[in-house]
């Protein structure tokens, strides 16, 4: 464990909880770095009580096949417990033992043990168990590295070189100590999303049309950035003579978000707040993922661009929204401590008719909160326009960290 490099970002957030009586769960897309997030807090834990009884148990890992079911994981813990040191209980990917709240819920009422587990699917929090323990958990959302992560981990400096990748290639975090050529960062991508597909959503609820499903992530990593809907997925794939009904479609996108894969982001109405339950966008936990789906192309530059900017409002705790005012749409709302941010993407801004265009949105918005356009980089445009912010993407990035401190 003496080559674990720590993420401070989510280990600031799970420390405080640490000998709480008070289970922590750790959430997110699978490999982004759960399973090394318990393996740090093991060794915290280990260096300042050497006693303490570590209990592990990673789903991922073939010695622990036979943990199938919540009594197989509590014959496991009943074993492996210590009387008179204290007990710590990490289960990684937990969502892959049956019932398993039931042995949580047994370990945690009788307090045997600190509880740390993860798990890989958005919908763990949802059913028994967070009805069992109202109110004892607290669940810490985990997500790829971010750009300023993926600078260290890389040993890069911040240029837009260094961006240029970071857009590419994404931040899954078993990159870090692999070769970084286009074909091996391509294959080891495509085969977690191979592993999330078949483990976390065909396996787990039962699919059948495994090709509509592979199509429709496909949809999705092409349309990035775009307004969507059940409805207009249904009639594109009718157009292609692929048969499948409205009803479908919201369950498969449904089940692909469950996985952490895509983020479903919906419309909110900037006036009266109202948020729409048709329309939404969807974008993609990792980049790197998505290009490996639909390749890299000048194209999509700017869509790629704009869901790194969501990623980021995202890791930095805001709750985030497409804003909509009339006819017009504001890319971002991000509220947090009930404070608003609105937020512009744009690729370029290369002339006075595109000023116009991407400060004008904002312009139209009438309250006091925070505006800001946001840019790859700072070429003719100015660094504030009728005192709305600009801002290049790393310039934007670092704020969000600075002001997480």
């Amino acid at each position: 464990m003496s080559n674990i490099r720590k993420r401070s970002h989510y280990l600031d957030k799970i420390r405080p909880h640490v000998g709480k009586h008070v289970i922590k769960v750790l959430t997110g897309h699978r490999r982004c770095g759960k399973s090394y997030l318990l393996l740090s807090l093991m060794k915290e834990i280990k260096a300042k009580d050497n006693k303490a009884n570590i209990i592990y148990v990673n789903k991922e890992y073939y010695e622990f096949d036979a943990i199938k079911d919540y009594h197989d994981l509590q014959k496991h813990f009943s074993k492996k417990h210590k009387d008179g040191v204290k007990n710590y209980f990490f289960v990684d990917e937990i969502q892959e033992i049956e019932s398993f709240e039931k042995c949580i819920r047994n370990i945690f009422s009788k307090n045997q043990a600190d509880i740390f587990i993860t798990g890989s699917n958005s919908e763990l929090l949802s059913g028994e168990l967070a009805t069992l323990l109202s109110g004892r958990y607290v669940e810490i959302q985990v997500h790829p590295l971010s750009y300023p992560e993926f600078l260290v981990f890389r040993s890069l400096a911040d240029t837009s070189e260094s961006f240029g990748l970071y857009m590419k290639q994404g931040g899954m975090p078993g990159l870090t100590n692999m070769c970084h050529e286009d074909d091996s960062v391509r294959d080891y991508l495509q085969g977690i999303h191979s592993t999330v597909l078949l483990k976390d959503v065909v396996r787990r609820y039962n699919i059948r049309n495994v090709a509509f499903l592979d199509n429709l992530v496909r949809y999705q990593a092409k349309n990035i950035g775009a307004m969507v809907s059940a409805k207009s997925i249904a009639d594109y794939l009718k157009s292609q003579r692929i048969k499948v009904t409205h009803n479908i479609v919201i369950d498969y996108l449904k089940f692909i978000s469950s996985s952490f894969l895509t983020r479903k982001v919906q419309r909110k109405e900037i006036a009266g707040k109202k948020v729409f339950e048709i329309g939404e966008k969807y974008y993609f936990e990792d980049c790197g993922i998505r290009n490996t789906l639909v390749g890299f192309s000048p194209n999509d530059l700017a869509g790629i661009l704009e869901n790194i900017v969501f990623n980021h409002l995202l890791i930095a705790n805001y709750s985030v929204f497409i804003g909509q005012k009339g006819t017009q749409e504001i890319d971002f709302i991000a509220e947090k401590n009930n404070e608003i941010m609105y937020v512009q993407v744009a690729w370029k801004i290369t002339s006075e008719k595109t000023t116009n265009r991407e400060f004008g949105n904002l312009l139209s918005i009438a309250d006091n909160y925070r505006k800001i356009v946001v840019t790859l980089d700072g070429l003719a445009a100015p660094n504030t326009y009728k005192g709305i912010e600009h801002m290049t993407v790393r310039e934007f990035i670092g704020q969000l960290f600075l002001e997480k401190k």
